[in-house]
């Protein structure tokens, strides 16, 4: 399939997503020229906020692959991924995003993801939702403990 068929059959299974009283969003995972996870958003039906369409295929391809990165893959996604999928598409780190409609068609029906996308690029301390940091001596260990382990997997 060519880039634009995959975009096609990922626009289709958003669609499709909205008759199954889900988000009118969808995402697939390509490894070698084969489909190997797709997902539309389960918000709703999951009662679970961050069941976006792309996290729930990450997740998947993941399984798949058994691996948490996405490395020789690429992502399919209907619209351009709120801040959220941004990050976890980062974490995962597939070779290419492709996407069809932007966050300005998706404003459009109702999914403003601008508010988010405004207050990730400012401090803690300016954000509308309160992010206050506490100092705490033991806040460290953590890191430290990871530090010495011998046997981590880096991410």
């Amino acid at each position: 399939m060519t880039e634009e068929e995959y975009l096609k059959y990922t626009i289709q299974l958003a669609a499709d997503n909205v008759d199954r009283d889900g988000g009118p969003f969808a995402a697939i995972v390509v490894k070698d020229g084969s489909i190997i996870a797709e997902a539309g958003n389960r918000v709703t039906e999951q009662v679970e906020p961050t069941a976006h369409a792309e996290v729930q295929a990450i997740r998947s391809a993941c399984e798949t692959l058994n691996h948490f990165e996405l490395k020789g893959c690429e992502l399919y996604v209907s619209c351009e991924p709120c801040p959220m999928c941004v990050g976890a598409i980062y974490w995962a780190r597939p070779d290419q995003v492709y996407f069809a409609t932007g966050r300005g068609d998706a404003s459009l029906a109702g999914f403003d993801d601008d508010l988010i996308y405004k207050e990730v690029s400012k401090d803690s301390q300016e954000r509308s939702l309160p992010f206050r940091r506490i100092t705490v001596q033991e806040a460290a260990l953590p890191f430290k403990k990871w530090e010495r382990k011998e046997d981590e997997s880096a991410y």
